[in-house]
C-alpha cells in the first residue's frame, strides 16, 4: 500500500513470466499440430490473443488497474501503425503492379539472363544491393523479391529457397544500409555514431554472406533441374507475352520506387504512389488486361479507374487457362493482408503487456546476473533479443529492450558500445523474419506468398550472422574494450 493508500503493484513472481510462456508455447505447438502451415489462417491468431489475455489477467492480480492494461493494449497497436500501412500498401503495390505488367516484365526478362543453377546466389546478390541502396529489406521483399519468387516458379526450382535468398539479401541491405531505419535505431538507442555502427557491422555482415552465397552456390547445383526444358521455358515467355505487353516502359513503377525511397520518402507513401501510379499506367500499357479484369463496356476511364481500384483492394486476378502464369500473377490486394495484420496485432500486444508489467525483466535479470563471461554476456543479449523476437512479435522491440537493459552493463565491463550494437543488429534485426508470427516474418510470408516455416531453414545469413557475431563475443575477436565507468541506468531521472 503506497503512502497515498493506492495499493502498489507487485513485482512479478518466476511464475508469472513463465505461465504465459509457457501458454505459448503449448498453443502454438498445439496449432501446429492441428492445423499444420493453415495455422497461420487464423488459429495462431487466435492462441496469440489468448496469451495476451492471460498477460493482462496475471497484471491484474499484481495489482494493476484495467486501465493501465488498455493502455499497454493501445501503445502496442500505435507501434505497429507504420506497419500496418505499409501492409496494405504493399498488398495494393503488387495487385496494381501484376495490372500494369511490372512484375510479368520483371519475370519476363529474368528468365532470359538468370540460370537455375546459379539462382539462389544471384537472387541473394541483387537483393542485397537493392536493399543496401534503399535502405529496406521490406521494399526489396515486395518488389525485386517478388519478382524473383515468380521466376522461381518458371525455372522450377525452390520457391522456398528462393525466398530464403530474397530474404538473406534483404536483411544484409537492412543492417547496413545507412538509410535503414533500423540501422539508425539500433546506433541511437546505443549511443554511438551510425557511421561507426555500420563500420562494426562489416566484421559480422560481410563473412555472414558471403557464407550464405557459398551454400546457395552449391544448392543452386545440388538442387536445380538437371536439364531445363527450353522449349518449355520459351512456352511460358510467350504466355506471358501474350497476355501482357511486355516492354522497359513497364518497369517505370519500380523506377518511381526507387527514386522514392532513395529521397527517403516516407515508405507507406512511396509504396502507395508507386502501386497508383502502375494503376494509371496500366490504362495505356495494357489496355486489354484492364478490359479484361472489369468486363469492360468500352469506357476507357471509368474501365482503369474501376480496375485499378479492384486491384488495389482484392487484388489482380487473371483466367488464362494457363496455370502457371495465372499462378504468377493472380495475387496482390489489401485485403490479402488482414491476416497479417491481425497476426501482428495479436503478437505485438502480448510484447507489449510483458515488457510493460515488468515480466521480460523479471525473466531478464537472473540471466544477466549469471552472465559472468564476456561470452556467456553475448550469449545473453542474443538469447534476449531473439526471445524478444519470439515472445514480443516485433523486432523494434527486440532491437530497443537489449539496448536498454544491457548497455550499463556493457560500460561496466569495459566493452565498447559498438559491441552492444552490433551484437543487437545481429541478433534481433536478423532473427525477425525467421519466427512466423514476428511482424516481420508475418510480412515476409505474406509478400512472398511461401510460409514462414518453409523458407526459415534456408535464411542462411539470419543464422550465419548472429553465430558469427556470439563467435566473436566468446573468442574476443574484434571485441573493442573501453574504460569501465558506471552509467545511470536511469538517465531521465536525473535530467
Amino acid at each position: 500500500m503506497g503512502a497515498s493508500g493506492v495499493l502498489t503493484p507487485r513485482r512479478p513472481s518466476l511464475v508469472d513470466v513463465l505461465v504465459p510462456l509457457v501458454a505459448l508455447a503449448a498453443l502454438i505447438a498445439g496449432c501446429l499440430l492441428l492445423f499444420g502451415l493453415d495455422a497461420l489462417d487464423g488459429p495462431l491468431q487466435v492462441a496469440l490473443v489468448v496469451c495476451a489475455a492471460i498477460a493482462a489477467l496475471i497484471a491484474l492480480k499484481n495489482g494493476h488497474r484495467w486501465e493501465e492494461v488498455q493502455s499497454a493494449g493501445q501503445e502496442a497497436i500505435a507501434s505497429v501503425t507504420s506497419a500496418m500501412f505499409i501492409l496494405l500498401a504493399v498488398g495494393a503495390l503488387i495487385g496494381t503492379w501484376n495490372l500494369s505488367g511490372t512484375i510479368p516484365t520483371l519475370v519476363y526478362y529474368g528468365i532470359q539472363v538468370l540460370s537455375p543453377s546459379w539462382f539462389y546466389a544471384a537472387t541473394a546478390i541483387i537483393c542485397g544491393f537493392v536493399a543496401l541502396c534503399i535502405g529496406s529489406s521490406w521494399t526489396t521483399a515486395a518488389t525485386i523479391g517478388v519478382g524473383l519468387i515468380g521466376i522461381a516458379g518458371l525455372l522450377d526450382v525452390s520457391v522456398a529457397i528462393t525466398a530464403g535468398a530474397v530474404i538473406s539479401g534483404a536483411y544484409l541491405g537492412d543492417k547496413t544500409s545507412p538509410l535503414s531505419e533500423t540501422t539508425i535505431l539500433t546506433a541511437q538507442m546505443v549511443g554511438v555514431d551510425p557511421r561507426e555502427h555500420i563500420k562494426r557491422q562489416v566484421w559480422t555482415s560481410v563473412p555472414a554472406f558471403l557464407i550464405a552465397l557459398v551454400v546457395f552456390f552449391v544448392l543452386g547445383f545440388v538442387r536445380a533441374p538437371d536439364v531445363r526444358d527450353t522449349v518449355s521455358t520459351s512456352t511460358e515467355l510467350a504466355d506471358l507475352d501474350q497476355l501482357f505487353w511486355i516492354s522497359p516502359v513497364n518497369l517505370l513503377p519500380l523506377l518511381l520506387l526507387v527514386v522514392l525511397s532513395v529521397r527517403k520518402a516516407p515508405a507507406s507513401l512511396s509504396l502507395l504512389g508507386s502501386a497508383l501510379f502502375a494503376g494509371v499506367l496500366a490504362a495505356f500499357t495494357q489496355p486489354q488486361v484492364v478490359a479484361d479484369f472489369v468486363a469492360g463496356q468500352g469506357n476507357v476511364v471509368v474501365e482503369s479507374i474501376k480496375a485499378t481500384w479492384q486491384t488495389m483492394a482484392t487484388g489482380f486476378t487473371a483466367e488464362t487457362g494457363l496455370a502457371e502464369v495465372d499462378r504468377l500473377v493472380s495475387r496482390g490486394g489489401m485485403s490479402s493482408m488482414l491476416l497479417t495484420l491481425w497476426l501482428i496485432f495479436g503478437a505485438v500486444t502480448f510484447g507489449v503487456l510483458l515488457e510493460k508489467f515488468g515480466l521480460i525483466t523479471r525473466l531478464v535479470d537472473p540471466m544477466v546476473a549469471a552472465a559472468k563471461s564476456t561470452g556467456r554476456l553475448f550469449v545473453t543479449v542474443f538469447a534476449c533479443a531473439f526471445g524478444l523476437n519470439v515472445v514480443a512479435g516485433d523486432q523494434y522491440i527486440a532491437l530497443v529492450l537489449p539496448a536498454r537493459i544491457f548497455r550499463v552493463e556493457f560500460a561496466r565491463r569495459g566493452l565498447a558500445p559498438t559491441n552492444l550494437s552490433r551484437l543487437a543488429a545481429d541478433s534481433g534485426t536478423v532473427t525477425s523474419p525467421l519466427v512466423p508470427w514476428n511482424s516481420c516474418g508475418a510480412f515476409m510470408a505474406a509478400t512472398l506468398g511461401v510460409s514462414t516455416l518453409l523458407y526459415a531453414p534456408w535464411a542462411v545469413f539470419c543464422y550465419a550472422s548472429p553465430a558469427l557475431s556470439v563467435l566473436y563475443g566468446v573468442t574476443g575477436f574484434k571485441i573493442e574494450k573501453v574504460e569501465p565507468v558506471a552509467l545511470d541506468p536511469f538517465p531521465e531521472r536525473s535530467s
